[in-house]
């Protein structure tokens, strides 16, 4: 992978890049969007510029792509490059974009770097990128062409809205025209790009909460985000009768064709890929062993609690786990926070989770510590992958 050249600098150069990529990736946003910033105009988040979980996921990922070429010369991150491509894909990412990137980043790694960047040093992390670029612009290619269609934005009506809470909206969309629709798969997402406040088009990512094959609607459970931009919109602006524009769907973390032992770990408005994939388990009369184990405020706030209790109904090897931080009247459900020390997990079960990250870790760790291989624990993230960073 690295060249015979690069390999020993990126080994030497790598904790000293590694301690100031996290004021590398600030600079870098402010130079490319000083010069494009048109792409803050249905491509980036504005959000999560502000609240820094962008600059963090880039600084994770690039020093977790480098550290692995270090460390493993003869393979590439294949699940870290994965979540990156499906997230790319969905907003529309392309391969042109790879040499704007570039430039910016590399001007932004020279200024905080000046001072002991060298030539060798520049063309070592030069390798670096490109290596990492070139992996991801295979992997979007390969998606872009799954799609059914040669559009990465189409219209859709919202043709029914269902109040699921207080916080919490379900909204199926129609097609608006004659686009090809590229059937969806449990657990993923789509993109929805809408026109918030000021005007300015904004994307986010919301997992297809029904069914998600389903090419006469798309279906998506959307969660207010009291700072956020694209939620309260959503929520408080559009009306039935209204147009959206929607993407393909994409997403890593899926519904495997496997008869393993599943098992979905979820807390709060993280039930959606679950609900997503317990639907498509129950509408193919699956008899495969599925463990759901939900953390919530209350019954009242577990927004899809409806219907993933009627899925779980026609599942006959399926039970159910709940954790509540107020159970109100349900005896079954425990109090407080998830706790999987008290749970069995099938040491050769796949395990879904999806919820805040201290949350996951935790589940994370007490899956892997009942002896569940780690390959076999797979997460979903909202937004930015800040995981990766904090790792």
């Amino acid at each position: 992978m690295l060249s015979a050249s690069a390999r020993p600098v990126i080994e030497a150069t790598l904790p000293l890049v590694g301690s100031r990529i996290g004021s590398i990736t600030p600079l870098f946003y402010s130079k490319l969007f000083a010069a494009h910033p048109e792409l803050l105009n249905g491509t980036f988040s504005r959000a999560n510029q502000r609240n820094g979980a962008q600059q963090q996921a880039l600084a994770g990922s690039i020093a977790t792509f480098a550290t692995h070429l270090v460390e493993h010369p003869d393979t590439l991150p294949e699940t870290m490059l994965s979540r990156i491509a499906h997230k790319h894909a969905s907003l529309g990412i392309t391969e042109e974009q790879y040499q704007v990137v570039y430039q910016f980043l590399f001007e932004a790694i020279a200024e905080d770097l000046a001072e002991v960047i060298t030539p060798e040093i520049a063309q070592a992390w030069t390798e670096v990128y490109w290596l990492m670029a070139h992996a991801l612009i295979k992997l979007e290619k390969g998606l872009y062409e799954r799609r059914l269609n040669d559009v990465m934005w189409s219209p859709w009506t919202l043709a029914e809205r269902t109040q699921l809470g207080p916080d919490t909206v379900r909204l199926t969309f129609t097609p608006a025209d004659a686009t090809a629709v590229t059937p969806g798969e449990p657990g993923g997402y789509l993109s929805v790009r809408t026109a918030v406040a000021d005007g300015l088009l904004q994307a986010r990512q919301y997992t297809l909460s029904g069914d998600a094959a389903s090419v006469t609607h798309r279906t998506i459970t959307v969660k207010r985000d009291a700072d956020g931009e694209v939620s309260p919109q959503l929520h408080d602006a559009l009306a039935v009768g209204d147009t959206v524009e929607l993407s393909n769907p994409y997403g890593d973390i899926v519904l495997e064709e496997t008869d393993r032992p599943l098992v979905l770990a979820t807390a709060g408005i993280g039930s959606t890929p679950s609900a997503s994939i317990l639907h498509a388990l129950a509408d193919s009369g699956s008899e495969r062993e599925v463990l759901v184990l939900h953390a919530d405020q209350s019954p009242e706030s577990w927004s899809l609690r409806e219907q993933m209790l009627a899925d779980l109904a026609r599942l006959p090897k399926a039970s159910l786990q709940l954790w509540y931080e107020n159970p109100g009247d349900d005896a079954a459900a425990l109090p407080g926070f998830m706790d999987l020390s008290a749970v069995r997990i099938p040491q050769d079960a796949s395990v879904l989770l999806c919820g805040p990250t201290p949350f996951m870790k935790a589940a994370r760790s007490a899956a892997i510590e009942q002896g569940v291989s780690a390959e076999r624990v797979h997460y979903e993230i909202f937004g930015p992958d800040v995981w990766l960073a904090s790792a």
